[in-house]
């Protein structure tokens, strides 16, 4: 599917004014689609697998902000880190562990997000909330980790209030976040099926891919 502008900029009204931000979930699309948004002026992209991250980076314009959406290894922080604005998907204390590791000896600070399990459903990552109070107790055994936000999932189902029920969840842990660290404001919740749902909820980025690019 090539991009399709009247799709893009119907989400982008969608938002109702709200400062939303969109990351345009462009993982196994080629480089041409992802240049024509660029050239609509979408900045921010999201990668999931690290090998084509790596070789999409160097052929797309600079400017771009590169997200890392998916599930990232410990072994694979090294090569994400001198690429990536935002990796979305931390969701273990080792993992963090790593990226300070990684982030100190490149001399880099690194931004994440927290990822929080709040669906019912086994195949998704994340701490659970005990964890994460815990680990924005002292953010600062993490040094070179910039902690932005916190980034979720909902269970895909089609009951709409479970949905909501687990957005308001992600809600409330962000807002325990923020009033630590006010500068820690990103909700990242909501994807193409859900996003409006997620906005409601109080979500101000939201990750969209089929819905702009097509079915994978």
């Amino acid at each position: 599917m090539a991009i399709n502008v009247d799709v893009y900029q119907q989400i982008k009204k969608s938002f109702g004014g709200k400062q939303v931000q969109l990351v345009a979930v462009s993982k196994t699309k080629p480089i041409e689609d992802i240049q024509g948004y660029y050239d609509m002026g979408q900045r921010d992209f999201g990668e999931n697998y690290v090998q084509e991250f790596v070789e999409k980076v160097p052929a797309l314009p600079a400017d771009i902000r590169w997200h890392f959406i998916g599930h990232l290894q410990r072994n694979k922080v090294k090569l994400v880190i001198p690429h990536v604005y935002l990796i979305h998907g931390v969701d273990s204390e080792r993992l963090l562990s790593e990226i300070q590791k990684e982030a100190a000896k490149a001399n880099l600070r690194v931004n994440v997000l927290l990822q929080l399990f709040v669906a019912q459903e086994e195949t998704k990552f994340g701490f659970d909330l005990s964890e994460f109070e815990g680990i924005i107790a002292d953010l600062s055994r993490w040094p070179n980790v910039n902690v932005l936000g916190v980034m979720g999932m909902s269970s895909v189902t089609e009951n709409t209030e479970q949905i909501r029920s687990e957005f308001k969840a992600l809600k409330q842990a962000s807002d325990r976040l923020v009033a630590l660290n006010p500068a820690a404001n990103i909700l990242s919740m909501g994807m193409s099926g859900d996003y409006l749902l997620a906005i409601e909820e109080g979500s101000n980025m939201v990750r969209i891919g089929s819905t702009l690019f097509g079915a994978r």
